[in-house]
């Protein structure tokens, strides 16, 4: 069983209520203009949180599993069908085995992700297969990865899967408007993509390995902010680089300025790559370093992964037994 104060920590990491929209701001080039990187110095930062910090024992199966509440469960393949995606639903519901979780002491936690991703085709299975259970569909539009389909599609897109149930849209951006340094027209997309979104929340992915320069990744960072993104993705995870720790100081330090300068916090999620409980443990760390503790909670930090669950199952069960089981013993659906 986890002591008590790590028990603790969990339950307060787990409530989420009580955040504040963002609700965007005119678009304001001269703040976008005088947005500097130092790289080197990022690149510096970045390699302190894989040396410098540490948790272990039952403050680690904490941490792993404040973790796990933040997972986006996500399948996004060419050979997705209904039946693949009722059983990931099925997997973020009930995400650890039931002897694990009495051997943890955690059973009125009720533990599960944070939400399932899917194409949005595949929305009205997944709403269906997590009616009642309290888990959100976020659904991928506006014609992920590449994003290169006319403005009037994406919006149908984005419509077509609020209407079949999803709560939160992650959309890509045209990396054009970046790479041309058209700030105005990344900014009007984005709003009216929002706008078309409604109650749901929008993620907005940058697809930062594509962006060419730092510098770009924090200029986009803080227009998609302006525009009124619920939260900044670092990647679609379908590039040739996806999240890295030296992206992620950039993004969560134009939250941290966007947060002082309007009051409003932006949830920050990385994805593609991420597939180690080692790798889930450094990207809370930046969160907790960078933005506060706010940041270890589903309202505002979330881990786009498919196999991450995996890992950190195999992590506690290590907590547990003190031995490392086989990867078999933990599938994915």
């Amino acid at each position: 069983m986890l002591g008590a104060n790590a028990m603790l920590t969990m339950v307060e990491r787990k409530s989420h209520e009580g955040t504040t929209r963002n609700a965007g701001m005119p678009l304001d080039l001269s703040w976008v203009r005088r947005t500097h990187v130092n790289r080197s110095a990022v690149e510096r930062r970045a390699s302190t949180l894989v040396t410098r910090r540490t948790v272990k024992k039952e403050w680690q199966a904490a941490w792993l599993l404040r973790a796990l509440t933040c997972i986006d469960l996500t399948t996004l393949q060419g050979d997705d069908t209904p039946g693949n995606v009722a059983r990931l639903c099925a997997k973020g519901v009930h995400p650890l085995r039931d002897d694990m979780t009495e051997a943890l002491g955690i059973e009125k936690l009720n533990l599960h992700v944070a939400a399932l991703c899917v194409y949005h085709n595949l929305v009205p299975e997944a709403v269906e297969a997590l009616r009642g259970t309290g888990v959100p569909v976020a659904a991928v539009s506006t014609g992920f990865p590449a994003g290169q389909i006319a403005l009037p599609q994406k919006l149908d897109e984005i419509s077509a899967s609020v209407d079949a149930g999803a709560q939160e849209i992650d959309i890509v951006i045209s990396r054009a408007h970046v790479l041309t340094g058209n700030w105005t027209a990344l900014y009007d997309e984005t709003k009216v993509c929002r706008q078309a979104c409604g109650d749901a929340q929008m993620k907005v992915i940058l697809a930062t390995g594509e962006l060419a320069t730092v510098q770009n990744v924090a200029m986009a960072s803080l227009v998609c902010m302006m525009a009124g993104a619920d939260f900044i993705k670092t990647s679609t995870g379908k590039e040739p680089v996806n999240a890295t720790l030296p992206v992620g100081v950039v993004m969560t330090r134009a939250i941290r300025e966007y947060r002082e300068q309007t009051g409003y916090n932006v949830g920050f999620k990385p994805a593609g790559g991420i597939r180690t409980a080692a790798q889930a443990l450094h990207w809370q760390f930046l969160m907790k370093e960078e933005l506060g503790d706010d940041w270890l909670k589903p309202a505002l930090f979330r881990l786009g992964a498919s196999s991450l669950l995996s890992d950190i199952e195999r992590q506690l069960s290590y907590f547990l037994t003190g031995r490392y089981a086989a990867d078999n013993h933990f599938p994915m659906p």
